[in-house]
This record gives C-alpha cells, structure tokens and sequence, in this order.
C-alpha cells in the first residue's frame, strides 16, 4: 500500500472507532522482498490470502461490509476489480473510498 493510502486508511480506522463501528484489516501485502518474504506469502497464500481483498471489513450497523481505501487519484488493480464484483454477485456491500470524508457517509448510510 503507498503511504498515502496507509495513511487514509489510519484516518478511517480513527473514525471508525470514534463511531464504535466494529472492523479489522485484511493485509494482502508483505513489507520487504527476498526468499524469506516469498515463502512467508506463500504460507499466507495456503491459509486463505486471496488477491485483491478489500481492505477493511467493516461491521456496519446494517451488516458487514468491504471498504477499499484508495488515493483520490488511485486505481484498482484487476485482482481488486473482479473482488468487487464477486461481492456484488453475492449481495455484499463493497465501498470504494478516498477520504474520511467517504466514509462518513458512509457511516450515514449505513446507520
């Protein structure tokens, strides 16, 4: 994740526990290169890391939801686009956001 979007995503994650909105981070990337970090994403990979999650799972008060963070400026890789239309092939509610200000919105909508 670029810094940029890590440090939205500290923001959201702020504002979600301001609105005591349950959540939690579904990591898709491994820091660093190397043997050491291939076969570390290779073990993750065998015990459920999918490409293209989303990253935040929100609790809305509606239900459980993904949330993509992304730079105002930022695109979704191929393995994200085909996630989100997997959620929406099943009913789930994906969010694309650039700001907190997004997910306060959010946050209205899903009251």
């Amino acid at each position: 994740m670029q810094h940029i979007e890590s440090q939205i995503q500290v923001q959201i994650c702020k504002l979600l526990q301001l609105h005591k909105i349950y959540f939690h981070s579904c990591p898709n990337e491994l820091a660093g290169g190397g043997k050491s970090a291939k076969i570390r994403m290779g073990q993750f990979v065998s015990l459920g890391l999918r490409k293209g999650v989303a990253d935040l799972v929100v609790w809305w008060p509606s239900g459980i939801g993904y949330v993509e963070v992304k730079t105002p400026t930022g695109r979704q890789s191929d393995n994200q686009k085909r996630f989100e239309s997997r959620c929406k092939e099943y009913g789930v509610p994906y969010d694309l956001v650039r700001s907190v200000e997004d997910v306060q919105q959010l946050i209205a909508i899903h009251r």
